[in-house]
């Protein structure tokens, strides 16, 4: 008898930018967000979907939001591998300066006829797995959750008018095993999610939000504590996200077992940054080799997060 294949996903560097490749048990393939624009990104994600995930394909790209960091890679991916559908939030509501606007008519352009904008409450048609969409458009999932004690002391910042705050966030579920993207979520939504009940639970695994709470304008500790996550997966660049004050919101998760990053954080010490072990990418400078973080999970809830710079992984049991 054949075992079971298991789920995979794999963090590829953008070098600040978004690009997450998920392969279900049956083979089917999502990627949430194609990087920046250029070749840099796109060819780095053809070439881990090709060579690390043998697919030949992209059943869905899901583009959380139409910042340049997250669909800037569209147009050239899809001149290498196929794309089957298209997922996101809802029309861009950032289309004033001509860059912006280019990026959105290349988008639609390439979507036309495989487009769907999901809301919250809707489901990604992933074989094998269940994705959950928890927020879309402005809008969070409201129903359901505990009281969070957590939200006495929590604080709304200045409101987000633009893309980031209309991220679609999804939670997968792959039996005890759950992952949380958010996108680039801000605060204001977040602590939505979070008080005062906690409407998504706990979670197995969390890509810290907006590639490590980016400048403090996401993660509040009212969520991010409540999720509980035993791994957290920080999507940063060189230079972008996961400041010091994320790096010690995260390390004060309760139950925490790891943090990895794909990327040393340069304006952090060593004490707040990570193990060098579970960095993906670990000089000391704004140059990288493009190595990813991969995680592969068992139907019986064990998974090992592995670091492709160095081979080294470990492996853990979902609570």
């Amino acid at each position: 008898m054949w075992a079971q294949k298991p789920l995979d996903i794999y963090w590829i560097d953008t070098e600040g930018g978004a690009a997450t490749l998920i392969v279900s048990p049956t083979g089917e393939s999502l990627l949430a967000d194609t990087g920046n624009a250029g070749e840099r990104d796109a060819y780095r994600i053809f070439e881990v979907a090709s060579t690390q995930a043998h697919i030949k394909r992209i059943d869905i790209l899901v583009t959380t939001h139409f910042h340049s960091d997250h669909v800037g890679g569209v147009s050239m991916l899809a001149k290498l591998i196929p794309i089957g559908r298209f997922i996101d939030h809802g029309d861009s509501m950032e289309t004033e300066s001509p860059g912006d606007a280019k990026l959105w008519e290349t988008y639609k352009a390439l979507a036309a006829g495989k487009r769907a904008s999901l809301k919250v409450g809707d489901t990604i048609p992933l074989s094998g797995v269940k994705i959950d969409v928890v927020t879309s458009n402005g809008n969070v999932l409201s129903k359901g959750g505990e009281a969070n004690p957590l939200c006495a002391s929590a604080a709304k910042k200045d409101v987000d008018p633009g893309e980031n705050a209309r991220s679609l966030g999804f939670k997968l579920t792959y039996g005890k095993f759950t992952f949380l993207d958010l996108g680039d979520l801000t605060w204001n939504k977040e602590l939505e999610l979070a008080c005062p009940q906690n409407h998504l639970g706990r979670v197995t695994m969390f890509q810290a939000t907006h590639h490590g709470f980016y400048g403090d304008r996401s993660g509040p500790p009212a969520l991010v504590w409540a999720l509980r996550p035993q791994v957290v997966i920080v999507n940063n660049g060189p230079q972008k996200g996961l400041g010091s004050n994320a790096h010690e919101t995260i390390a004060k998760i309760p139950g925490l077992e790891d943090a990895w990053q794909v990327h040393t954080s340069l304006a952090n010490d060593a004490a707040h940054n990570t193990a060098p072990d579970k960095i993906a990418n670990a000089e000391a400078t704004d140059q990288c080799k493009g190595n990813f973080l991969k995680a592969s999970i068992a139907a019986d809830g064990k998974f090992t997060v592995t670091n492709s710079r160095n081979g080294y992984s470990k492996t853990y049991t979902a609570r």
